[in-house]
């Protein structure tokens, strides 16, 4: 029996299918079609994430060009005493990696950078890849969106601990001393790969 992360996963790829098929249908018949996987799919998601199917629809603007995935970028910060950097998101109560969405006009780096500033006060420079992973293939918990998550590592250069608008806390912590953890943007076993990569600085970057 297909567990609810492959079920997942094939109705992201469903839908990925129907909304390119949307975009390049030659008539009305093909797009009708189409629609039809759209709903089925979004239907799908909304029973296993538990969620309104009107959300999950609204979770996804029409199509304009070929369907790709969204990209989730989270700064890896390490103080002088092996501490990483946490934030407690207000969306949950629970506690995750700085960062959040790729921003349009940003690099990578830069979205790093900016997340750690706007959500904890801390100023950090960027300094390597660490991982480029599919979300659905880390025990994270089922959501609708389809995701590649970016771990970059940084270095603290200055600033002061401040909270945000979407934060209530925020904290260094050991691998001992983990608070709970918000599965949806960042798990145990990343951050056990992310200190991982502390203890090894030579260990090259890793991809599924």
């Amino acid at each position: 029996m297909k567990t609810h992360t492959e079920l997942l996963q094939i109705a992201d790829r469903i839908r990925a299918i129907a909304r390119n098929g949307q975009f390049y249908a030659l008539n009305e018949y093909d797009k009708e079609r189409y629609d039809e996987l759209l709903d089925l799919s979004n239907r799908l998601t909304a029973t296993l994430t538990n969620t309104e199917i009107e959300t999950v629809a609204a979770c996804y603007t029409p199509a304009t060009d070929y369907v790709t995935p969204k990209v989730d970028i989270r700064a890896v910060v390490f103080d002088d005493k092996e501490r990483i950097l946490l934030v407690r998101e207000r969306a949950d109560g629970k506690w995750s990696l700085p960062g959040g969405w790729g921003d349009v006009g940003f690099s990578p780096g830069e979205v790093a950078v900016k997340e750690v500033r706007e959500e904890t006060g801390y100023e950090v420079t960027p300094m390597r890849l660490l991982a480029i992973l599919d979300m659905s293939r880390h025990n994270h918990p089922p959501t609708p969106h389809y995701t590649y998550k970016i771990f970059i590592r940084c270095t603290l250069t200055g600033g002061a601990p401040q909270t945000a608008f979407d934060t209530l806390d925020v904290g260094f912590f050991t691998l001992d001393t983990l608070p709970p953890l918000s599965a949806e943007r960042v798990t145990r076993e990343e951050i056990e790969l992310m200190y991982d990569f502390l203890h090894n600085p030579h260990k090259e970057a890793i991809t599924d």
